[in-house]
């Protein structure tokens, strides 16, 4: 609706037409103005920090915490961060009000003024916090008595993370174990079955009963390999560590061994496949029974998942929206330079292919040269 059409459907009584509409579009000239302003403005950047907020995350869960509990105060931190950052000014509007009671009436009605408004519709205690959901996905789980790496997705980096699931990366973890006692599910806080003593237990027995798990697992990952051992595909798989089972298996330990022993406490140094933190509590156990003994687990800790160390992961005091953003660019960043060195690297694997060929070419051609000199000297 025009300023002229809509006074003239409330023409003010007493007042002039003409100023009313010089006054109106004058104030719709300051509003455009400022709402131009206004959009450039750096306050107005919540979808842009929720669009940089999608990716790959890791932190550390402690022991005593169950993941679920460590999602839910992630993804409220995260949208406490968002709805916090500060919201753009409110738009105005043009209505049409009534003179201060100070001012003298007009004769036959009341004296109307243009006057911006701002639009209470839009307020923020009127439509509710704008970011009220969000998708905060959980990689490979650590139980509640474990502590370690948890690698966390959020927005769209779900489906990278369902990506990551697919890949058989290993992931390492620290074991604390202690001989001399068993319990009904292999840790060291539940109901005790039986004692034993540990006093024969040396390092060089516990070396060999490792090694000889590790033998066991390794012709397990074999097993469950769709990749014929024998074949040069085979081998360039073991080379970059990427040689595992086809789809699911039984949980393989690739790697075992022992970085503290002193008894009745050790602690082991794991990289394993498909495993869960109940069956590496077993294993603590069946080291212990192997060595004639018993052992518990004392203590689970993943250092490692995938792509994703210690180093990596955030703390409980840093779960907050703007170091979790940090983190994801982080990660993002990585991920981009690992491609740049991959695309690198295989020009440089090119280029000295063609050399090589080229080399064999030229010693080709200088021994025939050489073939046919020989024949000639002997005519």
């Amino acid at each position: 609706m025009s300023a002229h059409s809509f006074l003239h459907t409330s023409t003010p009584v007493g007042g002039s037409v003409q100023q009313a509409t010089k006054t109106f579009n004058q104030l719709c000239v300051r509003m455009r103005k400022g709402s131009r302003v206004r959009t450039a403005c750096p306050e107005d950047n919540k979808h842009l920090i929720a669009t940089k907020l999608e990716g790959l995350f890791c932190v550390y869960k402690p022991a005593g915490v169950h993941w679920k509990l460590v999602r839910d105060t992630i993804e409220t931190n995260l949208l406490k961060g968002l709805n916090d950052t500060p919201a753009p000014p409110l738009t105005h509007e043009v209505r049409f009000l009534p003179n201060p009671n100070n001012e003298p009436k007009a004769s036959g009605g009341l004296m109307l003024r243009p006057v911006s408004v701002p639009v209470l519709s839009k307020h923020p205690l009127v439509t509710g916090p704008e970011f009220q959901h969000l998708k905060v996905g959980v990689g490979h789980r650590l139980d509640a008595s474990s502590s370690g790496v948890l690698v966390l997705a959020v927005g769209n980096g779900n489906k990278v993370l369902n990506d990551l699931y697919g890949i058989q990366t290993t992931r390492d973890y620290t074991l604390e174990g202690e001989f001399g006692m068993a319990t009904h599910d292999f840790t060291h806080t539940s109901r005790v079955v039986e004692r034993s003593t540990y006093d024969h237990i040396t390092q060089e027995k516990m070396e060999r009963v490792l090694a000889m798990l590790e033998g066991a697992n390794q012709k397990a990952l074999r097993t469950y390999s769709s990749v014929d051992m024998n074949s040069q595909e085979a081998y360039e798989l073991a080379v970059k560590g990427l040689l595992g089972p086809d789809g699911k298996s039984v949980p393989i330990l690739t790697g075992l061994r022992c970085i503290r022993f002193q008894p009745p406490h050790f602690t082991l140094e794991v990289q394993c496949l498909n495993e869960t933190q109940k069956y590496l509590r077993k294993v603590v156990h069946e080291i212990g029974l192997e060595l004639r003994s018993t052992a518990v687990c004392k203590g689970v800790r993943r250092t490692r998942d995938g792509f994703f160390t210690l180093q990596d992961a955030l703390t409980r005091n840093h779960w907050s929206a703007a170091d979790v953003l940090q983190a994801v660019q982080k990660y993002s960043s990585k991920k981009n330079n690992n491609k740049k060195n991959k695309s690198s690297g295989t020009q440089t694997d090119k280029a000295m292919l063609q050399t090589s060929e080229e080399t064999l070419a030229v010693s080709q051609e200088n021994k025939a040269d050489k073939e046919g000199t020989t024949e000639v000297q002997c005519n």
